[in-house]
């Protein structure tokens, strides 16, 4: 989902794994989109790390800039929309499009450990968030 996403943003985007994210990262970005898979109806621990190492560093210092979210879900992806709009809500971002969840379905233990593949309509609803998502921020619009 990152990766389509991060195609549709084209030269505009930087691509990085929560656990590279720092707090430079955040600073020097526009705007962000915040990618992960929920587990147990919340965001990823990887993800949770992220936010834990990066929240007080740029708090008070990021205000204003645009988010956006893509979820891979088992079933509904609410829970992690929810706690990373919360934390959104804490740095003051300011969301400029709906959540895009992709729901696949696994609710069997085979099913949530078989690897995923994202279909060609939900690759292509990524790619044009971040699409969406750089031309707002190069538009001046976000």
């Amino acid at each position: 989902m990152a990766a389509a996403a991060s195609a549709g943003a084209g030269d505009e985007a930087r691509l990085l794994y929560c656990d590279e994210v720092t707090p430079e990262d955040m600073l020097s970005a526009r705007g962000y989109l915040f990618v992960c898979p929920e587990n147990l109806a919340s965001m990823s621990g990887a993800m949770k790390e992220f936010f834990d190492r990066c929240y007080y560093p740029v708090l008070g210092r990021i205000e204003g800039r645009a988010y956006a979210t893509a979820i891979a879900a088992g079933s509904d992806g609410e829970g992690a929309t929810r706690q990373i709009d919360r934390i959104a809500t804490g740095w003051r971002l300011k969301r400029v499009t709906d959540a895009v969840i992709v729901n696949f379905g696994a609710q069997t233990p085979a099913e949530i450990l078989k690897e995923k593949t994202l279909p060609e309509d939900q690759c292509e609803l990524c790619a044009a968030l971040g699409q969406v998502l750089a031309e707002g921020l190069a538009m001046g619009i976000f």
